[in-house]
């Protein structure tokens, strides 16, 4: 990865890469463009060049991250070098926390039914299903 003081600026998909925020470019790039990511309050491309101190909103599934970036890299590396990228405001992480309990709250009972039909349930979905041309 490369010092940090090195560069002034740097792809925004490639730095949500290294911020490890996507897997891959192209998922990051496809957040962007569907307007999951903004930075300094505006939708932007691909190619939109971060430095340190833009503003970050990245929204993934129901769950919003309010990042300041920090540090400069174009190269996915270890965690804690990513966690060193950004910092993220304390109200975005006492939402999140207070939506996950939430979500956790409202979770649907699960079904405890008997499980896979056997062999048999099968046979007899099957007979519903399609009807044989007996006569």
């Amino acid at each position: 990865m490369a010092d940090p003081q090195s560069m002034e600026k740097v792809r925004l998909d490639r730095w949500l890469l290294a911020a490890r925020f996507f897997k891959t470019r192209s998922l990051a790039a496809e957040a962007i463009e569907g307007g999951k990511v903004q930075v300094n309050g505006r939708r932007v491309k691909r190619s939109r060049l971060v430095g340190v101190g833009d503003r970050i909103r990245i929204r993934k599934g129901p769950f919003e991250h309010h990042l300041v970036v920090r540090g400069l890299a174009e190269k996915r590396g270890s965690a804690e070098r990513a966690r060193e990228l950004y910092e993220e405001s304390e109200a975005s992480i006492r939402e999140r926390e207070r939506l996950t309990a939430q979500m956790k709250a409202e979770a649907p009972a699960l079904h405890r039914g008997k499980g896979r039909p056997t062999k048999k349930d099968r046979r007899q979905l099957d007979r519903l299903r399609k009807p044989t041309n007996r006569r």
